[in-house]
């Protein structure tokens, strides 16, 4: 599996780590909604919504950890598979 098909895929439910940003950064969990601009990420009983613009996201997908840059995926879910090439 490459970067290029994570991108294409439906995020929702993949694990995720925020690597930049100090004010999101450490947060990690599950993606439980996404948004043109946003991540809705659970954790620990809580929800955080993290914008994808100029942050970094680390997704783990079947043990493989992918780090992508939030406006690689800065587009609405439905519409990104046809945008990320």
């Amino acid at each position: 599996m490459r970067k290029s098909d994570i991108m294409r895929m439906e995020l929702i439910g993949s694990e995720v780590e925020v690597l930049s940003a100090p004010c999101y950064a450490g947060i990690n969990g599950i993606v439980l909604n996404e948004t043109k601009n946003t991540f809705i990420v659970g954790q620990a009983g809580s929800e955080k919504t993290v914008p994808k613009k100029n942050n970094e996201f680390a997704l783990t997908y079947e043990g493989k950890r992918f780090v992508i840059k939030g406006s690689e995926v800065l587009h609405r879910p439905e519409d990104r598979i046809k945008k990320v090439r």
